[in-house]
């Protein structure tokens, strides 16, 4: 009996102490180091990265997004338009082709993950096809890309091309990674495009250094 119980007491240790230790993290209140705006009517996310949906992305940091009014109604100008900042640890290697396959991966988990509650018939679902290149580098940037996702609209179920441009900042003093993306189905010469840019050219690194 007492070989039972060592045996069995040995097991639930294992099992206690070989777990993970779960972090739990609410973006609601979590309070960023940085400065980004959320204009009025604007709605905000975050989450912890790696991204549940979208594991194979190798980064560890917040996602943290910035959703238009008009982003989950088809018939707003603003239908898909967004933007989202990775707040990276470290500095991870960034080219368009890196670029373009982290987006590949995570909006085809995004898809994935609203297949079943959005009911969607397997005929309509079809690979994420991303395209992405290097463009003039901004103000501030270390790098800036721009390109296509092209891919299924799960609110709409049909076939939708998001135009993207991605900032990538590193900060003097800091071990982080700022990649910010710009989302829209419009295109470029359109009005959209200056809110979501103005996120980034108001974008600061540090926020007590601001408030200073």
């Amino acid at each position: 009996m007492k070989n039972h119980t060592l045996l069995l007491f040995c097991l639930i240790s294992l099992v206690t102490f070989g777990q993970s230790p779960k972090v739990d993290f609410d973006g609601k209140k979590w309070e960023a180091p940085y400065s980004l705006e959320l204009p009025k009517g604007w709605d905000i996310e975050r989450f912890l990265i790696p991204i549940e949906f979208a594991p194979s992305i190798p980064y560890k940091g917040v996602e943290d997004i910035r959703f238009t009014p008009g982003w989950g109604n088809v018939k707003s100008e603003e239908y898909w338009t967004y933007a989202f900042l990775w707040y990276l640890d470290d500095k991870p290697q960034m080219t368009a082709t890196i670029a373009a396959d982290n987006l590949k991966a995570y909006y085809t988990g995004l898809i994935g993950r609203n297949i079943e509650p959005r009911k969607i018939p397997s005929d309509k679902i079809f690979p994420v096809q991303s395209q992405i290149k290097t463009t003039t580098t901004a103000t501030g940037d270390t790098k800036t890309f721009i390109g296509t996702v092209h891919m299924l609209d799960y609110m709409e179920q049909k076939p939708i091309t998001l135009n993207c441009i991605i900032h990538v900042r590193s900060c003097p003093g800091q071990n982080k990674t700022f990649i910010f993306n710009e989302i829209s189905p419009k295109p470029y010469k359109d009005s959209v495009w200056t809110s979501l840019n103005q996120l980034w050219t108001n974008f600061s690194c540090d926020k007590t250094a601001e408030k200073k």
